[in-house]
């Protein structure tokens, strides 16, 4: 196993193992209560690779929908029929927690949906998505640390910093803000024997490092052991199938639930680019759905108390085409949707001013035509979980976006 240390400023020191592929930031102090009991959380999870909408939540009152997304259209009737949200609008088969949760009143979809990005490219869309800024271009910050970075100075949400998992840090989580870092797939064993030989040599030689690396084993050990101290978690696979999502929800959720845990995570998921043998109800993307899905139940069983001051979103840099291609998937598009879960999120709506499917009312005569911008949802939940001001949101945390309005309301 190797090890990588980087410094990058004396007030942030990081620690990187590439082989247990831990690393943490910062000290994270323990907070206090606030005497109103009210302790909101955020979870942001990246789709990387362009979400299929129109199959992940179909709109299935569309008289034109059937026809134009062909076999992975979903369907109301048949053996692996949709699960039907409104009057209008259903979800994929595989996602019956989601179904669960919107009925409940704990989760609402955002259709029609895109950043202001317009061109195809993930890498510059997911540049967009996740740095937060009007175009593509060399971000080193993202908009969810600017949005912890511009919170009031003490505020407890600041002072416990962020959690990131993966084996790296999403760009969406970047910056000056404290963050914890967390990898579920290849960490070091309890006691690893050179985990302990650095640890020891830090301490010696370098106490703030020293502490940095500490603080990631003992996230490890909370995320991945019993209250008892017993090992509840063997690897499972990468964050691009359904176990690995499972796994880092549930290691997140354990973490996040803590008194002095991070109030604010971000994950990503791989592999949602879907041009070949798409699958609809069942195949690939299905198989995907159910993993995401999984991560929605663990986050809900994990926090328990919590999960009520829980908002949930799942993003993706844009959509897919409206039409399938010739190998039964979909190529890069422009409109999806966000898919919002959560005790805090006002669920059971998908809100949609929708485009329709007719061919001239598809953008660029080939994809869902975006109605809504992200941006908008994303803004609305930092207003209601934390208080941040328009202003704030688009002057700082999405910078040069004061034209687009917070999406009220999606806290309840």
């Amino acid at each position: 196993m190797s090890l990588l240390c980087e410094t990058p400023n004396p007030s942030r020191r990081a620690v990187l193992m590439t082989g247990g592929a831990l690393f943490a930031w910062a000290y994270l102090p323990r907070f206090a209560r606030a005497a109103d009991n009210r302790d909101p959380r955020l979870v942001v999870i990246v789709l990387r690779g362009a979400l299929d909408g129109l199959s992940t939540v179909g709109p299935v009152g569309d008289p034109d929908y059937a026809g134009l997304h062909g076999d992975i259209a979903l369907s109301l009737t048949g053996p692996n029929a949709a699960l039907p949200l409104d009057s209008f609008f259903a979800v994929n088969p595989a996602m019956p927690v989601f179904a669960r949760l919107f009925k409940a009143g704990h989760a609402a979809v955002v259709h029609a949906a895109a950043t202001g990005y317009r061109d195809r490219s993930h890498f510059d869309g997911q540049d967009v998505l996740e740095s937060g800024l009007p175009g593509p271009g060399n971000a080193t910050t993202g908009w969810l640390n600017r949005a912890l970075e511009n919170l009031p100075k003490g505020d407890r949400v600041a002072k416990l910093g962020g959690l990131a998992i993966g084996p790296s840090t999403p760009l969406v989580i970047r910056g000056g803000a404290p963050v914890l870092g967390w990898a579920p797939q290849a960490l070091p064993a309890p006691g690893d024997a050179l985990a302990e030989r650095v640890l020891d040599l830090y301490n010696h030689r370098d106490p703030a490092l020293a502490a940095a690396l500490q603080k990631g084993l003992d996230a490890d050990k909370m995320a991945t052991t019993d209250q008892l101290g017993a090992a509840t978690m063997k690897p499972k696979g990468g964050l691009d199938n359904a176990a690995g999502m499972r796994q880092a929800a549930q290691g997140a959720a354990r973490l996040m639930a803590a008194d002095d845990g991070p109030r604010i995570a971000a994950l990503a998921f791989d592999g949602w680019d879907t041009h070949v043998n798409e699958g609809g109800a069942t195949g690939r993307l299905a198989n995907l759905l159910g993993g995401l899905d999984g991560a929605f139940e663990e986050f809900q069983n994990g926090l328990g108390a919590r999960w009520k001051d829980t908002a949930i979103v799942a993003i993706t840099e844009f959509g897919r085409t409206a039409r399938i291609n010739g190998t039964v998937g979909t190529d890069h598009g422009t409109g999806t949707v966000v898919l919002l879960a959560g005790g805090a999120i006002k669920g059971g709506r998908v809100i949609a001013d929708w485009p329709g499917l007719k061919p001239a009312q598809l953008y660029q005569q080939r994809d869902l035509a975006p109605t809504s911008d992200v941006r908008a949802v994303l803004k609305g939940l930092l207003a209601d979980q934390f208080g941040l001001s328009a202003a704030v949101l688009g002057g700082k945390v999405f910078p040069d976006s004061a034209a687009v309005n917070p999406m009220r309301e999606l806290i309840a």
